[in-house]
């Protein structure tokens, strides 16, 4: 029990990113709803934003074709490596890979027609800042695509880790839960107001959920993309509490997967069409 607590994982460690890519179940559901929504021209400049391994970039670059010429900005320099592996076996050669980050994006203003990001604005510093960014380097008319997924993903486990530090006296740490579930998820009306504010129209609004079922949390928190939400979910406990806590959780997570025949983890996430409207 709590072996999960034990791996420290490496996320520039190559075969790291071989094991990712072997788990795309957690970017799949939000990127196949950003590609069906996607206006597909010739002729085109696009970014995608917070690119990680490759996934839309690659497919996207594919689906736009060599008339069109496909930028990706991403600070997180294994998995570019990892990208570029993954462009010469796929032979796409419309795709130019820029190391940086979204809040201070080196490109001309008013460069791109075409924005789209993968549940990457999740992982940016300065969402208002990167917001902006997006709007002075793409042309008015520019369509925008993004997904996130919202403030109620995994509630049914938040709820039990807040249990769990309140019967530990650890007050202090559930408000370091709520402030971690806000900074990585942003509710959609703060994201509907700082679009408006960087002069994007909304087109169209999506709401989808999907579940990460498992036998039990023994299973659950053993699952290879838990053990990287474990990374940051173990920072929020002092280290001296971590094991008792996180023993305390699947014990009462395993508890209602027996009532209920199973552990179901919901992850509800939004899908917005926007429209640079500067005038």
């Amino acid at each position: 029990m709590t072996q999960y607590l034990k791996r420290e994982l490496n996320f520039n460690d190559p075969d790291f990113l071989s094991a990712l890519d072997d788990m795309s179940f957690w970017a799949a559901p939000f990127g196949i709803k950003l590609l069906i929504l996607v206006q597909y021209k010739k002729n085109i400049r696009a970014l995608d934003i917070g690119f990680g391994s490759g996934f839309p970039l690659i497919e996207l670059a594919m689906r736009l074709g060599p008339t069109c010429t496909i930028f990706g900005i991403d600070p997180w320099k294994a998995a570019m490596e990892r990208t570029k592996f993954k462009m010469r076996y796929t032979d796409v050669q419309n795709v130019e890979l820029i190391e940086g980050a979204a809040e201070h994006m080196p490109f001309e203003n008013n460069f791109f027609d075409l924005l789209v990001s993968n549940n990457g604005l999740n992982n940016v510093q300065d969402l208002p800042k990167t917001l902006s960014e997006c709007s002075r380097v793409s042309r008015p008319g520019a369509q925008f695509v993004f997904t996130f997924n919202t403030n109620k993903t995994f509630t049914e486990f938040y709820d039990v880790f807040r249990e769990v530090l309140r019967e530990a006296g650890l007050k202090e740490c559930v408000e370091k839960v709520d402030d971690h579930i806000y900074e990585k998820r942003r509710p959609v009306a703060e994201y509907k107001k700082m679009l408006g504010q960087s002069h994007f129209h909304i087109n169209g609004l999506y709401e989808d959920e999907f579940d990460f079922k498992f036998s039990d949390a023994t299973a659950m928190l053993n699952h290879f993309s838990m053990k990287i939400f474990m990374a940051s979910w173990k920072e929020l406990v002092p280290i001296e509490f971590r094991e008792n806590v996180f023993k305390s959780i699947e014990q009462k997570l395993n508890m209602v997967a027996e009532r209920r025949h199973g552990l179901s983890m919901n992850v509800p996430f939004v899908t917005i069409d926007s429209q640079n409207a500067k005038g």
